[in-house]
């Protein structure tokens, strides 16, 4: 397992570049909330201790995680965002809906990140189970939200 002996909350903040002058976009999906919230949690400390003004942090939360890529989409054309970071969660169930979903998001991200000029980073967790969802959104693994910032601040430097 990738996470297995890594904390996905660990960073060296002298590595990053200070967040000030970035704002970013994060699209929360509703779906697997109590999951998608710590994400959320994770990302937001994150910019904030990397210097990121909490005005230029702006949240949009979508139903589920398939309707991230449409969301992702406006924000991209309101090009208001040097960023956006999809957070989502989609946990394995008794069907194939589990492999369509994540399949979708994951061509729809990696679309708007072809055809855009905004990175888009991808921060949906696709698990066999709940508890390694809990485990990466806040638990014995660290928190995938957090990692997502930083790529985040990476990228919207990148861009500069």
């Amino acid at each position: 397992m990738a996470t297995a002996n890594k904390n996905l909350s660990q960073y060296d903040k002298n590595t990053i570049p200070n967040a000030k002058d970035f704002r970013f976009g994060i699209v929360v999906s509703e779906w697997n909330d109590h999951i998608t919230n710590g994400l959320y949690t994770g990302a937001e400390a994150a910019l904030l201790d990397c210097g990121a003004l909490p005005d230029n942090i702006v949240r949009q939360n979508v139903p589920g995680s398939f309707e991230l890529i449409y969301a992702a989409k406006q924000m991209m054309k309101s090009r208001d965002f040097d960023v956006i970071i999809a957070i989502g969660s989609v946990i394995k169930g008794e069907t194939m809906h589990f492999d369509f979903v994540c399949q979708g998001v994951t061509n729809g991200i990696a679309m708007l990140n072809a055809e855009g000029d905004i990175p888009i980073i991808f921060c949906v967790l696709t698990d066999n189970n709940e508890q390694q969802s809990i485990d990466r959104s806040g638990g014995i693994h660290g928190n995938k939200g957090t990692e997502a910032a930083i790529a985040a601040i990476k990228m919207a430097d990148l861009k500069r």
